[in-house]
This record gives C-alpha cells, sequence and structure tokens, in this order.
C-alpha cells in the first residue's frame, strides 16, 4: 500500500502518514498529484521565466476550460476570492488598488444570502468589504436581493458547496438580478469537482467570476486554485497579485504551481471521469459489504449530485447499539498504524473514497470491522 511504501520524507520530521477516508480537505493534504503533474513541476522549476507572461498563458488554460473570457491561476480559492472581490471594487485604477483594504469612497459592499455565510466567507471580507446579508437561514426572496443592491454595492457573493440545501435563490435568478442593477457576481464553487460539468457550468449560468480549488478534484498542487470568469475583472485581479504590489501580493504563485495547476487541469480534462466514478462506488460498495455483517450496523452507498457527489460508505447504528460511539471509533482508528482519518458526527461514520489509494479501501473496512466489533 501506498502509506508503507512511499520515501520518508515525512518520517524524517516526525509527521505520520495517514490514510485519507474523509476526501479532499485542506487539513489532510487536499489530494495527490499525478506523477505527470508532479514531473511539469520539477521541470518548471529548472528555469526562469517572466510570470507575468506565464500567468497570462497559464490564465489562457484556464479560460479553454472553463468555458470563460480569461482565467487566472492562484494560490487557492481563498485568494481566488479575495482577488475576484478586490477586482470588483478596485478596478483596474492602481490608485484604488494602492489603498486596499481600506475601501473608503469606494463601493465596499457585498451582497450574500444569510444561509451562504460560512467560515470561508473571510475570503471575501479580507478585501476590505462589510457584506449585506439578505433573507432567512431557510428562505429568501429575489426582492430582498433587488433591495440590498445599491450604489455601494461592488459584488454579490454566492457560495456553492455540498452543505448547502436551502434559503436562497438559484444562482441564474441571482445573476439575472444582479446583471439588471449592474453588479458582478462571484462564485465560491471551491470543492464542487467532481462532478466534472461544474467547471463550466457556473459560468454558463452567468457568473461573472468563480473560483475553485486547484488542489481538491483537480489534483493540482495543493496551494493553487483557479479563478475564471469576465476578462476585465480578471485582468483586475491580475493587477492586484504577485508580483505587483498591491493587496494580493501575498497570493504568489510559484512557476513551479503554475506549471502544476494547468498541467493537473489539462489531465482533469481528459479524464474517464465515468470510470473514476465506478471505482469510487467499487471501494465504497467494498467497506460497505463488509462492515454492514457487523450486528447493529447498517452500511449503504451514499451519493447525491450535489451534497456528496462522489460515493461514500455511510455507516449507521441500529437503536439498541451498544458498542462504542462514532466518535470513539473515529479516535480508535486515528491511533492505528497508519492514521485512518474518516467524517464521523453523533449518529454515523462516513468514508469518503474520493482520494483513497489502492488497497485503502480493504485496510479501512478491516480496521473499521475491528473498531466495531471491539
Amino acid at each position: 500500500m501506498a502509506v508503507q511504501t512511499q520515501a520518508g520524507v515525512y518520517e524524517k520530521l516526525g509527521v505520520k502518514r495517514i490514510v485519507n477516508g474523509a476526501g479532499t480537505i485542506t487539513r489532510f493534504g487536499g489530494s495527490l498529484m499525478p506523477h505527470e503533474v508532479i514531473a511539469a513541476m520539477a521541470e518548471a522549476a529548472r528555469s526562469f521565466v517572466d510570470v507575468d507572461e506565464l500567468y497570462v498563458k497559464c490564465g489562457e488554460v484556464v479560460a479553454k476550460h472553463t468555458g470563460a473570457e480569461a482565467g487566472l491561476v492562484t494560490t487557492g480559492c481563498a485568494a481566488s476570492l479575495m482577488l475576484g472581490t478586490a477586482a470588483a471594487v478596485a478596478g483596474k485604477d492602481p490608485a484604488k488598488h494602492r489603498r486596499l483594504p481600506d475601501t473608503t469612497g469606494m463601493k465596499n459592499e457585498v451582497v450574500i444570502h444569510t444561509s451562504h455565510r460560512n467560515g470561508y466567507d473571510h475570503s471575501f471580507r479580507a478585501a476590505g468589504v462589510k457584506f449585506v446579508e439578505i433573507g432567512y437561514a431557510n428562505r429568501t426572496e429575489p426582492w430582498e436581493l433587488e433591495a440590498a443592491i445599491t450604489e455601494n454595492t461592488a459584488a454579490v457573493a454566492y457560495v456553492i458547496a455540498p452543505w448547502l440545501t436551502q434559503g436562497f435563490l438559484p444562482l441564474d435568478q441571482t445573476c439575472e438580478i444582479a446583471h439588471n442593477k449592474g453588479v458582478p457576481v462571484i462564485v465560491d464553487s471551491s470543492a464542487m469537482l467532481p462532478p466534472a460539468e461544474n467547471l463550466t457550468k457556473w459560468i454558463a449560468m452567468g457568473a461573472d467570476l468563480v473560483a475553485f480549488s486547484g488542489g481538491k478534484g483537480i489534483r493540482g498542487p495543493q496551494a493553487s486554485g483557479i479563478l475564471a470568469g469576465k476578462k476585465e475583472l480578471i485582468d483586475a485581479a491580475r493587477m492586484q497579485m504577485s508580483p505587483n504590489h498591491a493587496l494580493g501580493r501575498t497570493c504568489k504563485v510559484g512557476k513551479e504551481e503554475a506549471i502544476g495547476l494547468v498541467t493537473a487541469l489539462e489531465l482533469y480534462a481528459q479524464r474517464d471521469h465515468a470510470a473514476d466514478m465506478a471505482e469510487w462506488r467499487r471501494q465504497a460498495q467494498l467497506i460497505v459489504d463488509d462492515v454492514g455483517r457487523v450486528p447493529g450496523v447498517t452500511a449503504r452507498v451514499e451519493q447525491h449530485p450535489r451534497r456528496a457527489p462522489t460515493p461514500s460508505a455511510l455507516i449507521e447504528f441500529e437503536a439498541d447499539w451498544a458498542g462504542p460511539t462514532p466518535s470513539q471509533i473515529a479516535a480508535k482508528l486515528r491511533a492505528g498504524d497508519p492514521p485512518v482519518y474518516v467524517g464521523a458526527t453523533g449518529e454515523s461514520i462516513r468514508v469518503n473514497t474520493h482520494v483513497l489509494e489502492p488497497g485503502d479501501a480493504e485496510l479501512i473496512a478491516g480496521r473499521l470491522r475491528g473498531a466495531l466489533s471491539g
């Protein structure tokens, strides 16, 4: 198995490698890059280039695969959102660029659904804007968005994520209302690949800027991201970014990461996505079949186009279950060698198969069965 045979670069630091049954989560390293991406990054490291020219050319690759007018490589989805918001606030005005995040005298409000507020929305606010919330947690009316957009509105923020299920207007309706008011819509779609069609879907629905993580489903460098959208806004975002001295100076995309990201994006566009889904489902079913034999446990494969776009093995417990709690089971898995990380709530255990390596499903099934029996 990969965990046992990889080189010991982490062990030299005293860091344990893990089996990741939790998915493309930042705290566990996102995803693993294909060999072609690693090779491309190594080649990129052996030459100097003009990074402005590199960013433009990489942006053309992003635009090609997203269906957008233009694209930009960034240091992650969070950076994409900050740069996109800064572009909506300051445009191409260099004097405004130098002042951000001080937005005094500029359009400095971003409208957002109340139901879209989450821990990641600081990425928008980092550009110096303040949020104007609309709607309730479970319902928003079109007139609320129309009323919230004023002469101080720089953009409308829109979040697309698996955990969001209600309380917001559809994206196409949001875009229509915002565009009628002359305001762009910026979409946070960090972890919404797969399914692969999302790469072009939000742009086709009218979004002005869409941000994706580069180190999750695309399998590029973890510290990479994509911003795709209208050329005017992308050009303004690039002016905010390193090597320029503006808000995004901290968002320095190395030549290696830029090449790694576009290489991964090209590979992603060529993948057999149906075959990927079938393999993830096979792994989930293997775990379900094995663990489901434990008395008092029910197990099934769960997949939902929005809430769970990749197949997961969901383990739930019958009312008379007297064994360890989900949190205790997860802790036991983490304490093993190698540590195994899975999702755990008060009622269930979830194994996300998206980034499992060959042999991981079998290992997780055996470890789970032992933890449940114990």
